[in-house]
C-alpha cells in the first residue's frame, strides 16, 4: 500500500518564516491558543461513464453516480470514525468528466441558493423534484455528523433574451461546475460555481465571480473554489484577501511538472497565502490526477502515488490550527522591513535584480560570462538557464527584466546530475493564459542542456542554497520538491521592501527535483 507522505518525513514542520504573500510573520502564535480542528480530503478514483459524450436518461446518469456515493459513504464513515469535523471531496468525483454539453444533462440537479433560502436535503427531500445526489450528501454529512463539500453539476434556468449581449446561453439554461458544503446536521449553507473553467464544454462561465464562504463553530470562515481557479485572482486571492484563512479546494488536477505538480503547488499556495488549503483531488493514472493534501503555513499531510501503486483511493486525516482572521499589524509589517527572518537577511542584504557594479544592463547577456545562458522551454514558456556546474557558485540569470540569483553547494561533490537555474516574465498563453514572473532551480532529463525544463520524478543531488528574485508583484508561491513527489520547507522565507523573495534551505533530505518561486503577476492577464 502506497504510504501518506509527510513533508520533510515529518508529520509537522514549525519554521521561521515572513508570509511572501501578506508581508507578515508567521508564527505558531498565529492560531488561536490551543485551537485545532479535524479536517479529511478523500482521493477519490472516480468510477467514469465510459461514454460521456452520449447522452443518458436521468435514471441512468443516477445508477452510475450512485456507485461513486456508495464510496463517499463509506469514506465518510471512516472520516468520522477517526474524528473528522469536516472532509472535503474532488471535483467531478460523482459524475466524471468529458461530458458535452448535452450528454451531462441527465446527471444536472438544481441547487438552490442557500443565501435565499433555508433547506435541508435530508429532512426535506420532497420540496425539490430531482434532487436524489444532494439528498444523499446531505444525510451523509448528518449522519457522520460532520460538514461536508463535494462537487457536482447545477443547472440554473437562464430564460432567453433577445438582447445581443445576454450571456443566457441559447438552449436558456445555466450549467455550472459547482460546489456544494453541507452542515454536520444535513443543512445546505453554500454554493459555489467554478469561475475559471479549464476546458469544460459541459459547463458556463458564471455571468459574475462568486466568492463563497461558510461559518462553521470549530474553526471559523471557510472559503469555497475549485482546480483552475487556483491560479487566477478571482475568486481565490479575493478570498485570502478578505482575511479568510480556510479555503476548500476540489481538483481534477493534472500534474504538469517541473513546475505545478499537484503537491508542490498546492502546498507552494498554502505557504505563499499563508492559509490552510483542503484539497482533494482524483486519482486516475491515464490522465495523471494523483496527489492530495492538508496544507497549513506550518504543516502537511499529503499523499501522492508512486509509479506501481495500485490505483485507489486514499483518505487523509488530520488535526491542524485554526487560523487568525488575517489583520496586518503594522508591526508585522516592520519586522519585515527591518530584515524579517534573521538567517535570510545576513545573506539577502547584498543582493537584489541587478547592482550597479554587476548587472546595469538587464539583459540576459549581462550575467558573468563564465555562465553562459540558453533557452529552453519548461511547460512551453521559453526560460532563460544557465547550468550550475561548480561545486558551490554564485549565479544570476535574467529573462528580460526580470532577474533571479542562486548561491549553492552540492553535498557530494561526485554528483552526477544536470541542474540549471532558469528564470522566466512573461504571459504563459498554453491551456490557460496568465502572466508570471518565475525563478526555478531544476534538475535536467539528461546531461544535455536542451533536457532542461523536461519532467522528471526522481534525483540524487542534495543542494543548501538561496534563491532570490525580485518580483514586481506580491503574489510569490514558494515550493520545494525532492525525489518521487516528496515535499520539504523552506529554513526561511523573506520579502524585502523592494520586492526580493528569498528562500534559504539546507540539509536537504531528498534529491532535489525543482525548487521554484512562482509569481504571479495577475495584473497583465489580459494585456
Amino acid at each position: 500500500m502506497p504510504r501518506v507522505k509527510q513533508t520533510g518525513r515529518n508529520m509537522l514542520f514549525v519554521i521561521a518564516v515572513v508570509s511572501v504573500y501578506l508581508a507578515l510573520v508567521i508564527s505558531p502564535t498565529d492560531s488561536t491558543a490551543d485551537s485545532s480542528y479535524v479536517a479529511a480530503v478523500y482521493e477519490h478514483k472516480v468510477i467514469l461513464n465510459p461514454g460521456p459524450r452520449t447522452p443518458v436518461s436521468r435514471h441512468e446518469a443516477l445508477q452510475h453516480m450512485q456507485k461513486n456515493l456508495d464510496i463517499y459513504e463509506e469514506q465518510a464513515a471512516r472520516a468520522a470514525q477517526q474524528g473528522a469535523q469536516i472532509l472535503v471531496f474532488p471535483e467531478d468525483g460523482i459524475h466524471g468528466f468529458n461530458f458535452t454539453r448535452s450528454s451531462i444533462v441527465g446527471y444536472l440537479e438544481t441547487i438552490p441558493n442557500p443565501q435565499e433560502e433555508s433547506w435541508n436535503p435530508c429532512t426535506e427531500p420532497e420540496r425539490h423534484n430531482n434532487t436524489e445526489v444532494l439528498q444523499r450528501l446531505s444525510c451523509m454529512a448528518r449522519r457522520n455528523n460532520l460538514y461536508l463539500v463535494a462537487n457536482m453539476p447545477d443547472l440554473q434556468p437562464c430564460p432567453l433574451k433577445t438582447s445581443p449581449s445576454s450571456t443566457c446561453p441559447p438552449d436558456g439554461r445555466w450549467q455550472f461546475n459547482t460546489n456544494v458544503a453541507f452542515r454536520s446536521d444535513g443543512l445546505l449553507i453554500a454554493r459555489y460555481h467554478k469561475q475559471n473553467l479549464f476546458f469544460e464544454q459541459s459547463f458556463d462561465t458564471p455571468p459574475e465571480v462568486e466568492v463563497i464562504t461558510f461559518d462553521t463553530p470549530f474553526a471559523g470562515k471557510f472559503g469555497l473554489f475549485i482546480c483552475f481557479d487556483i491560479l487566477f485572482h478571482d475568486p481565490a486571492v479575493v478570498l485570502v484577501e478578505m482575511g479568510v484563512r480556510q479555503l476548500i479546494f476540489p481538483t481534477a488536477w493534472m500534474n504538469a511538472l517541473p513546475l505545478l505538480d499537484s503537491v508542490q503547488f498546492h502546498s507552494a499556495f498554502s505557504l505563499g497565502a499563508n492559509v490552510t488549503l483542503l484539497s482533494a483531488n482524483i486519482r486516475n493514472d491515464q490522465r495523471i490526477m494523483k496527489g492530495s493534501g492538508i496544507y497549513t503555513p506550518f504543516s502537511a499531510t499529503y499523499h501522492h502515488a508512486w509509479k506501481g501503486d495500485p490505483e485507489e483511493g486514499r483518505l487523509l486525516v488530520a488535526r491542524v490550527p485554526v487560523l487568525d482572521p488575517l489583520e496586518v499589524k503594522q508591526s508585522a509589517a516592520k519586522e519585515v522591513e527591518a530584515g524579517g527572518v534573521e538567517s535570510a537577511s545576513s545573506v539577502a542584504t547584498d543582493s537584489g535584480r541587478c547592482h550597479q557594479d554587476s548587472c546595469d544592463d538587464h539583459s540576459p547577456d549581462s550575467v558573468h560570462p563564465s555562465h553562459p545562458t540558453f533557452i529552453s522551454f519548461m511547460f512551453h514558456d521559453p526560460f532563460t538557464f544557465v547550468l550550475l556546474n561548480e561545486t558551490q557558485g554564485d549565479v544570476k540569470v535574467c529573462n528580460g527584466n526580470f532577474c533571479c540569483r542562486l548561491q549553492y553547494r552540492w553535498l557530494l561533490q561526485d554528483h552526477k546530475e544536470l541542474y540549471a537555474l532558469g528564470a522566466f516574465a512573461g504571459l504563459h498563453t498554453v491551456d490557460g493564459r496568465y502572466a508570471l514572473q518565475v525563478c526555478a532551480v531544476v534538475r535536467c532529463a539528461g546531461l544535455d542542456q536542451n533536457s532542461c525544463g523536461q519532467v522528471v520524478e526522481e534525483a540524487e543531488s542534495k543542494m543548501d542554497f538561496l534563491l532570490e528574485g525580485n518580483f514586481d508583484t506580491k503574489y510569490v508561491y514558494p515550493s520545494i520538491l525532492t525525489s518521487r513527489m516528496f515535499l520539504e520547507q523552506p529554513e526561511s522565507l523573506q520579502k524585502a521592501p523592494d520586492g526580493r523573495v528569498t528562500m534559504k534551505h539546507s540539509n536537504m533530505k531528498g534529491g532535489l527535483v525543482t525548487t521554484c518561486l512562482y509569481g504571479r503577476m495577475y495584473h497583465l492577464d489580459n494585456e
